[in-house]
């Protein structure tokens, strides 16, 4: 997969003990890369991270933060990396209504600490930008949001994300048009699921939470929809856009959406309800809504992914459902090997794959 883009490729990957990191740490050892991970220590117990081993699976793994410069820029520039994917972030909606500046300094001023750090290592020939779906101004709209839309973002998140992907553009102008510079792309990925997340307010980690403590499921919003999909599947576009940074660099220095197709969005209700099904057990409560807003539809245009990329979704949402109960179900079973099964999961994925 990926036409062996990757094999002994130096990939310098920031936050890596999280739960997408764990996932593309994970898929590009298997993919043949030296990756050199960058990322606080992990922030969830258990964690994804910790409980595969992961940081004995890849050549190097660095506990450092994105808002120290100094340890950033030494540690880029000592392992002299061909790409970066930099997914490092303060990741959670409602966390940035708690800690509005450690949000914007994470994820504005962290980025702009990796890209500096980026610029300062003339080995780095590419850059994938991990940014949100939620970086839009959404004004509730039902058709999907393309990459020339306006970036706004109602709460702290969201507009941290915003700013990202406006720095990005600004900093692309700025620094990186002649041949010599680093080819800089941004990813805006939709509602991710998959095995491994436990993070505090994201949807089906509280169902599993739940599930597992014998307790009813509290939704806040049953009928908000959203664009859910298997963390492989934006995975694969990141490697995918990285890919043709490497073999075209400026051409592909674009923004790009990953999402599922737009016919197959779940609410949050009749998503909650495939997990039970899928587990076998779990009662829905649904709360009283609390005053933090939270948006009702969201979706996103894919068409630019499939028409300059060639990405398309693999998995249906039922099928992501599937796949990421079935971790679960592993993990509080004890019954497999669950490193293996996790690599098992990746390489089913890249069998199938329609690029």
């Amino acid at each position: 997969m990926f036409g062996n883009i990757y094999k002994n490729k130096k990939v310098f990957l920031t936050g890596h003990t999280g739960f997408k990191g764990s996932w593309l740490s994970l898929w590009l050892s298997q993919l043949g890369a030296r990756v050199c991970g960058y990322s606080l220590v992990p922030n969830t117990q258990p964690s994804m991270f910790n409980e595969l081993g992961i940081a004995n699976k890849i050549e190097k793994s660095i506990i450092g933060d994105i808002l120290d410069n100094i340890l950033l820029e030494k540690a880029m520039c000592d392992f002299k990396p061909d790409i970066v994917f930099h997914l490092a972030a303060q990741p959670l909606v409602r966390f940035s209504y708690l800690e509005p500046v450690l949000t914007y300094k994470t994820n504005v001023i962290g980025t702009l600490n990796v890209l500096e750090a980026a610029r300062k290592c003339p080995s780095v020939k590419a850059f994938v930008n991990v940014t949100t779906d939620k970086c839009y101004e959404n004004i509730e709209v039902a058709n999907g949001y393309k990459e020339d839309d306006p970036m706004g973002g109602y709460d702290m998140y969201s507009s941290s994300k915003g700013c990202v992907e406006l720095m990005s553009s600004s900093y692309r102008r700025s620094f990186l048009q002649d041949n010599n510079s680093f080819s800089l792309a941004t990813a805006r990925a939709g509602n991710v699921i998959g095995g491994g997340d436990w993070a505090l307010d994201r949807l089906v980690p509280d169902c599993i939470r739940a599930i597992n403590n014998e307790e009813k499921i509290e939704i806040r919003y049953p009928n908000a929809v959203r664009p859910w999909q298997h963390v492989l599947e934006p995975l694969s576009g990141y490697l995918l856009l990285g890919k043709k940074l490497i073999e075209a660099g400026h051409d592909f220095a674009e923004s790009f959406n990953f999402g599922p197709d737009e016919n197959d969005v779940l609410n949050v209700v009749d998503l909650v309800q495939k997990v039970i099904d899928l587990y076998g057990k779990g009662e829905i409560f649904v709360h009283k809504k609390d005053d933090l807003h939270e948006a009702g539809f969201l979706i996103l245009d894919i068409n630019k992914a499939k028409n300059l990329l060639n990405w398309t979704p693999t998995y249906s949402a039922e099928q992501a459902i599937e796949k990421t109960v079935e971790w679960y179900k592993h993990f509080y079973n004890n019954d497999v090997n669950l490193f293996d099964f996790t690599i098992n999961q990746i390489c089913e994925f890249s069998n199938i794959a329609n690029f």
